[in-house]
């Protein structure tokens, strides 16, 4: 039995934190025992310990990649539990403990942002390039642009592999809940709805989106908008709500635990993101349900969405460009189905969470091996 000790500065469930419990639900339970160490109070830790799976709380600085505090606690977690494999989600801190105490060091890169310019060249390119061929035995990238990243960054493509994010299906509400969900939001039967479910933030393109919904609304003014998240830039998207008029379209939900009651409402699914974005995870819920995706043409959403199939990508940032594709989809319902059904075969075939976690697997398997990626 091979012990994999997974160590995450999370203190909130976000993104990273749902690739994790994603794994946690469909690893290999005969061949590997793995376990989680977090911060203490983490509300990673309920979901987590559901999962059957051991927790170990630590006394270190949370939400943080590089503490040199914390690195004497990490050692002490890591020599009492004395893995084969460390596997660390960010978390330089970590790395650094796991490398000081013998362990193969496997860690996840889960974001894809545009590089500093330090970092592309010089000696802040030399520098990112040693610490991460000192501190991992490999890298995993959730797509070819937090690869890509890495790379521009200094890190050699040999110490990369790319393991798209997977999730499991979400099921589809009955049509008697979800027909009371759109009368507790205000929802008419003709609606065409739209939903975004980001945390709100500037880069995550809501203000955009919204530009896009006034030029939507103009021709069809039964279009619906769900916001679903919470977070620093929700005063300025309600303020951008208000200048453009749009209060009777948008539906501000806040946080919502039940996604797939926001989901089987949408007959479309979008992201924006013009700042960072990998493989988005809200995206690939969608698709399990069949509900296709109009998404940005930045970091990772070119894998994701495969344009024409699953959904269309629109030019980042360009709220005519998104409007456009929103009011070919409204007039061509045909098409709208089409892409629903090329979602949900694309998930199957390449985003479940089982064939994530199979892929991480393979990849412990090669480095307690030793071999190159």
């Amino acid at each position: 039995m091979t012990k994999v000790l997974n160590i995450i500065s999370d203190t909130n469930i976000g993104g990273a934190g749902r690739v994790l419990l994603n794994y946690l639900r469909c690893r290999d339970r005969s061949r590997f025992d793995v376990s989680v160490a977090l911060p203490r109070g983490s509300a990673l830790i309920p979901a987590i310990r559901g999962q059957g799976v051991e927790v170990y709380e630590m006394d270190v600085e949370p939400d943080k990649s590089m503490s040199l505090g914390s690195i004497a606690e990490l050692k002490e977690v890591i020599r009492r539990i004395s893995p084969d494999i460390v596997h660390t989600h960010g978390f330089l801190a970590a790395r650094v403990a796991a490398r000081r105490c013998g362990c193969k060091v496997i860690f996840t890169r889960h974001s894809a942002f545009p590089v500093k310019p330090w970092m592309k060249k010089g000696p802040g390119r030399w520098a990112n390039r040693f610490i991460n061929v000192r501190y991992a035995d490999r890298i995993i990238a959730v797509s070819p642009a937090a690869a890509e990243n890495l790379t521009d960054s200094g890190v050699p493509e040999s110490l990369i592999e790319i393991v798209m994010n997977g999730v499991e299906p979400v099921e589809r509400k009955s049509l008697d809940e979800t027909a009371a969900m759109r009368l507790s939001l205000g929802l008419s039967e003709g609606d065409f709805v739209l939903g975004i479910m980001a945390r709100l933030e500037d880069y995550k393109g809501h203000e955009d989106i919204l530009e896009a919904m006034k030029l939507v609304t103009e021709k069809h003014p039964e279009t619906k908008l769900l916001i679903a998240g919470t977070g620093p830039w929700e005063e300025n998207i309600r303020r951008k709500i208000e200048e453009l008029g749009l209060g009777e379209n948008i539906v501000m939900m806040g946080f919502v635990s039940d996604v797939s009651g926001v989901l089987s409402l949408l007959d479309v699914q979008l992201n924006a993101s013009w700042g960072t974005e990998a493989t988005s995870m809200a995206l690939l819920e969608g698709f399990s349900m069949g509900v296709p995706a109009v998404a940005s043409d930045y970091g990772g959403n070119p894998w994701t969405v495969e344009d024409g199939t699953d959904g269309l990508l629109f030019k980042t940032r360009d709220v005519h460009d998104l409007a456009g594709k929103l009011l070919r989809l409204m007039d061509d319902r045909t098409e709208l189905e089409r892409l629903g059904r090329g979602a949900a075969h694309i998930y199957s075939q390449r985003f479940t969470a089982r064939v994530m976690a199979q892929n991480i697997e393979r990849i412990y398997i090669s480095v307690l091996e030793g071999k190159n990626g």
